[in-house]
């Protein structure tokens, strides 16, 4: 069976708004959800973790733009934040790593992820441009809700950027369609209500709140926040899209600093290994 590491050997002519479908696609073909992996840009050596996430078998990449207030992240992600500011990572920056994996890794989505002021600050038309010039698929915006969706989505729809949304435990029947209506690329379910990293919503809330979510949008379903190990992977995608995991890479990088690209590849491979036999 072909592995989730053979996204960079698919068709490198994949147009920039297909390469998520094409992700999801590919991880339903072989019967198994698709490893959704993030980093924080400016925290270690960058390219090199991003080259490990995908060497190891990540299908989709998260790259997070650290901010001094990253409200729904957890102390590991917290302290990966301060660490990229303090090293002076910039916007400018963060897209040049973007810029630097669309071409080291032609097929593989890759989405910017992070809070509303840095991707506003020069207007959302200026962000949504550069991160499409730099190559993203799309964005994650944890801080702009559903409601305001004129403050970024407009922007990046006209850029041909998927506007990827979260819903939450208290994402109700009357608020799911306002969370969904614009949403493009999957839908990620925050699983816990709180912070990334530090617990594990239970396997039947998890599965009863997928099936919530699949009735009311076609967009793939992606569950994070407090992912793991290759067990919770696993059980998480017998029954989702795609399984995200964050924190546990960041604390490798805290760990290992400038030489953890060995060890994230080594733990990505024992997810995607996990997803490949979890149903």
């Amino acid at each position: 069976m072909k592995s989730a590491a053979s996204a960079t050997d698919r068709d490198t002519q994949v147009p920039p708004r297909d390469r998520l479908a094409a992700a999801f696609a590919c991880a339903r073909d072989e019967g198994r959800a698709a490893l959704v992996t993030f980093v924080t840009a400016g925290h270690g050596d960058t390219d090199a973790n991003l080259d490990a996430l995908v060497a190891g078998g990540a299908d989709i990449v998260e790259l997070g733009m650290p901010f001094t207030d990253p409200m729904a992240d957890g102390p590991a992600i917290q302290a990966a934040n301060l660490r990229s500011l303090a090293a002076h990572t910039t916007t400018a920056d963060i897209l040049a790593v973007a810029r630097g994996f669309r071409m080291r890794h032609p097929a593989v989505p890759l989405i910017l992820m992070g809070y509303a002021n840095p991707m506003l600050r020069r207007g959302s038309d200026w962000f949504a441009n550069a991160a499409r010039e730099a190559g993203a698929d799309g964005v994650i915006c944890v801080d702009i809700p559903p409601e305001e969706d004129s403050a970024l989505g407009p922007a990046l729809r006209d850029a041909g950027l998927h506007l990827v949304r979260l819903a939450t435990p208290t994402t109700d029947a009357r608020r799911l369609p306002t969370v969904v209506d614009g949403a493009s690329g999957f839908l990620y379910y925050v699983s816990v209500a709180g912070i990334t990293g530090l617990q594990q919503a239970a396997q039947d809330s998890i599965e009863s709140a997928i099936a919530r979510l699949k009735g009311a949008t076609d967009l793939p379903i992606a569950v994070g926040f407090g992912v793991r190990t290759p067990e919770q992977a696993a059980a998480i995608g017998r029954v989702s899209d795609g399984v995200v995991v964050g924190s546990a890479i960041v604390e490798l990088v805290a760990k290992h600093g400038g030489d953890a690209s060995g060890a994230i590849t080594e733990y990505i491979s024992t997810l995607a290994t996990a997803l490949r036999g979890a149903r």
